[in-house]
């Protein structure tokens, strides 16, 4: 079986990387890159060009000038509709079609508008109201997988013979452990002070609760770790767990590290799931902390800590990364917006992060999620009901084009309590809808 050749008129850092990315890892072909045309013209296996202009009458897909750049500057965009898709970096006639596919999947991935101007919010974060997606409404759809499809299927017409490896569906929950506890654990000074706000505010069905929790009549609401694992055997699934051990600031308030039942916890829950570090707002300030936090949890579980999602979503290229490859971390889970559902990077399956900087691909593998719960209820002010409405259909997006649907929630998400009030349904059905036909064989064996 032959490989797939590619022509384009200089072979640069960024045209590997989305290659790699389009064919290798969405739609596992192998492929090699050329720039001298007359290889290309003797070759007579499957092949297409992309460059400036055709060399004869091959598969053509005119390029626009970015992925032959190098440095930032600031990119004129256009988007219009073809196909009913939203798409962008137009192209002429002769292209097969009407768009520099290549180019666009990299400016969204690569996350190359982050690197550029932009008002920050009040966290300093990257506004998802500043982004091309947002602004112009694809958002909330896979567009770099859904154009990987596009591209699948012109090979498919042109060399039927070029093998082709389809991806699967996966569904994966993800859990941050911002707050182990609403009451219990937190110290003598804290649950003093809890106490005195209480009264102050003449709280007093608040500090009842309280009460009633601390000397062991009622569960403390955040405590859902057996309705998680409940859900989870019923489902099949393996979640991944972020817990937060940075000393406490005003950000940062889990129970302490120290605490003898929060790091059994961390123990229980890795036993069931896979773990990782939610590195903590001070660490942006502060980025040795991160070493320090690493080490916390590798002493507990006493193994490598390969995995992170930042607090509060507090990602800042190029330096937020490069402080996770500095620690020895593979695998980052940050990759989504606190204000708004969807696909920050465009995006659904994994990739590596492609440093701009230095223009290089690194080995840092970027894992997007596409929904966060506090997005639904505290940003975007949905009822239950109409969230559950919006997670299924990002879901059905991922679903159709075989990528990983990943969600974000919490443990106090499902209290039930406050204003979590009817929230714990919508995980209950999500956790259903998004299965997998692994996951969703499993759940129907157990049912019977």
């Amino acid at each position: 079986m032959q490989n797939l050749l590619i022509y384009t008129h200089e072979i640069t850092s960024r045209n590997q990387y989305i290659f790699k990315l389009y064919l290798t890892e969405l739609l596992g072909i192998s492929f090699r890159v050329t720039s001298k045309g007359d290889e290309f013209m003797a070759w007579k296996g499957p092949k297409f060009s992309y460059s400036a202009h055709p060399l004869a009458d091959e598969l053509f897909f005119q390029s626009r000038q970015l992925l032959f750049e190098t440095g930032i500057t600031e990119q004129n965009i256009s988007v219009f509709t073809w196909n009913n898709h939203k798409v962008f970096y137009a192209t002429g006639k002769q292209s097969a079609i009407p768009f520099d596919l290549f180019a666009a999947g990299f400016y969204l991935v690569s996350r190359y508008e982050e690197y550029l101007p932009h008002i920050r919010d009040h966290l300093d974060r990257f506004d998802a109201h500043q982004s091309l997606a947002w602004q112009h409404g694809f958002l909330t759809q896979p567009v770099v997988d859904q154009w990987a499809q596009m591209l699948s299927a012109l090979l498919r017409t042109h060399f039927p013979e070029l093998k082709q490896t389809r991806k699967t569906y996966t569904f994966t929950p993800t859990i941050d452990i911002d707050n182990a506890w609403a009451y219990r654990e937190k110290g003598i000074m804290r649950i003093c002070g809890g106490i005195a706000r209480d009264v102050l505010k003449a709280d007093f069905a608040g500090l009842k609760k309280r009460l009633r929790v601390l000397f062991n009549f009622e569960k403390d609401p955040y405590d859902t770790y057996e309705f998680q694992l409940d859900i989870q055997r019923r489902r099949g699934f393996r979640p991944i767990y972020f817990f937060l051990v940075g000393d406490y600031g005003t950000n940062d308030k889990n129970v302490p590290v120290q605490n003898r039942r929060f790091r059994q916890l961390i123990r229980h829950l890795a036993d069931y799931s896979d773990v990782g570090v939610h590195p903590s707002f001070g660490s942006n300030k502060e980025p040795e902390r991160l070493k320090v936090e690493i080490g916390r949890l590798r002493s507990i579980l006493h193994t490598e800590i390969v995995r992170s999602r930042q607090h509060f979503l507090m990602l800042k290229f190029p330096d937020t990364y490069r402080n996770l490859i500095d620690r020895d971390v593979t695998d980052d889970y940050s990759m989504g917006f606190a204000n708004e559902i969807g696909f920050r990077a465009g995006i659904s399956s994994a990739f590596n992060f492609y440093d701009l900087d230095f223009e290089a691909e690194s080995a840092l593998r970027i894992h997007p999620f596409a929904v966060m719960d506090a997005t639904l209820n505290l940003y975007m002010k949905l009822t239950p009901d109409e969230a559950t409405d919006r997670v299924k259909q990002l879901a059905d997006a991922v679903k159709a084009v075989n990528g990983e649907f990943m969600i974000l929630w919490h443990n106090e998400t499902l209290s039930d309590e406050w204003q979590w009030k009817g929230w714990k349904k919508v995980y209950e059905v999500i956790t259903s809808y998004a299965l997998d036909e692994r996951q969703l064989a499993k759940a129907n064996k157990q049912a019977v």
